[in-house]
């Protein structure tokens, strides 16, 4: 589902106008971003958490040249699914 297909399902399901949508799509969407950016953790309840998780330092290969290199420490978003968001997928 692209986030235009996002945007009508929304409209359709709520009686809102696409512009309408958009609007609040963009408004979950950049909540959800300023508040990962700020290092806290965004719990809905039924659907899942999204959090930040820090990754460490690395050693990799390039599969090319077999050379080796350090990928740095750095922080990811992660989404972890709820139960009733696994269970509804589970059910199809």
């Amino acid at each position: 589902m692209t986030k235009a297909e996002l945007i009508t399902a929304i409209a359709d399901n709520s009686g809102l106008t696409k512009k309408d949508a958009e609007k609040a799509l963009n408004a979950v969407t950049g909540s959800i971003q300023d508040a990962l950016i700020k290092g806290d953790k965004v719990q809905i309840v039924g659907f899942g958490t999204f959090e930040v998780r820090e990754r460490s330092e690395r050693e990799a290969i390039n599969p090319r040249t077999k050379e080796k290199t350090k990928v740095p420490a750095k922080k990811v978003p992660a989404f972890k699914a709820g139960k009733s968001l696994k269970d509804a997928v589970d059910a199809k």
